[in-house]
């Protein structure tokens, strides 16, 4: 009787402890991965501050999978990369076109957030996954971004 009721106070210690304890993740279970930080590109000149620079955009290649070509295209402003947008997705079969209309706009959320080709593979749209970074890092150097 003696034990018990330390055990008893500390099993409450322990849960409160863990009611408390907070992770942070995105709604799929993922953690979120904070982006690098990002140098300029080798013989860039030094940004000025309050000097905006002009987005560049510049397209990725046509890389192509078993279920068909995947290319995509980027924008970065400045020192960051803005947009990435699917030139190319597979769509010729109703399965295809289901997987990558949930695939596409994950992956590009995972390319902005990481900020870099440097994205999580998609559970069912692998192939689309491994042509999207491919396209993604072909795409960022053609823009001559450095992440």
């Amino acid at each position: 009787m003696r034990r018990a009721l330390p055990v008893l106070l500390a099993t409450v210690a322990v849960l409160v402890l863990l009611a408390n304890f907070h992770t942070t993740s995105t709604a799929r279970g993922r953690s979120i991965i904070a982006p690098r930080s990002i140098r300029p590109a080798a013989g860039a000149p030094p940004r000025q501050p309050g000097v905006t620079t002009a987005p560049v955009s510049a397209d990725g290649t046509v890389v192509t999978n078993r279920f068909g070509d995947v290319q995509v295209r980027v924008t970065v402003t400045g020192r960051r990369l803005t947009d990435v947008t699917a030139l190319q997705l597979p769509q010729d079969r109703p399965r295809s076109a289901y997987i990558n209309n949930i695939a596409g706009p994950e992956l590009r959320s995972e390319a902005l957030a990481a900020q870099s080709a440097n994205i999580d593979t998609i559970s069912g749209a692998s192939y689309t996954s491994d042509s999207y970074r491919e396209s993604l890092q072909a795409a960022l150097d053609k823009a001559g971004f450095r992440g």
